[in-house]
């Protein structure tokens, strides 16, 4: 995340700290973190936080990691958000299939990944809907469950992840990733502190982070973007 931006365009636009929070759908104590880097960025927040700002929504996911490329503004085109957000449909371009996997990935202590359980299906999604997340290629891009609330705020219990599975090397602080941890699926935060180690981390407050051993730990993919379900 462009912590620099993020705080430039705050105070361009005169936001309140308990705006952005409004905005985000979070605490304030909450909102202070996303807005530091140190919690991850909710993307379904984004066109109430873009309006907030008074940026475009590709503009703010880009600066705050969620869409791996920069925003393409034709000439005589304004960045700015309009003032109804852009809606995509299935049916209103080109679509690919995504393959779900029944994994379930836990965002709580942690459960076994007995190859026994997975099952797919393919999902159909927008391309367009897929590009303000990852440029990787559809057939690399998996959908898990997420179970558990050790990543709330960020994520909520059976949300649908979408998983970068060209994305495997722990080579960005703070990002959310898909991984084996002694030997058990999980969805955490991850933070290099050495050579050899790393913290895991809970975005949930309530919940102990983990030192471990690079070993200890096998990505799978990186969570680039999540779907609540009701």
């Amino acid at each position: 995340m462009d912590v620099d931006w993020f705080r430039e365009q705050k105070k361009r636009a005169g936001v309140s700290d308990g705006a952005l929070a409004e905005a985000l759908g979070v605490e304030r104590s909450v909102a202070n973190k996303v807005a530091n880097g140190k919690v991850g960025f909710n993307a379904r927040r984004a066109d109430a936080v873009a309006k907030l700002l008074d940026v475009s929504r590709d503009e703010l996911l880009f600066r705050v990691g969620v869409a791996a490329e920069p925003p393409r503004v034709e000439a005589g085109l304004s960045s700015k958000s309009p003032d109804q957000p852009m809606m995509r449909s299935v049916d209103g371009g080109e679509t690919v299939p995504i393959l779900r996997l029944d994994l379930s990935y836990s965002m709580g202590p942690g459960t076994s990944l007995d190859d026994s359980y997975i099952e797919s299906e393919p999902i159909k999604f927008d391309l367009g809907f897929l590009r303000t997340i990852t440029i990787t290629p559809p057939d690399r891009i998996r959908i898990v469950d997420g179970i558990g609330d050790s990543m709330q705020p960020t994520i909520h219990d059976r949300d649908l992840l979408f998983i970068d599975t060209n994305q495997r090397d722990l080579n960005a602080q703070d990002r959310i990733w898909a991984l084996w941890l002694f030997g058990l699926g999980a969805v955490k935060r991850l933070r290099a502190i050495g050579p050899d180690r790393v913290l895991v981390i809970s975005d949930n407050p309530d919940i102990e982070n983990q030192e471990v051993s690079r070993k200890d730990i096998m990505i799978h993919g990186r969570v680039v973007g999540s779907i609540k379900r009701i």
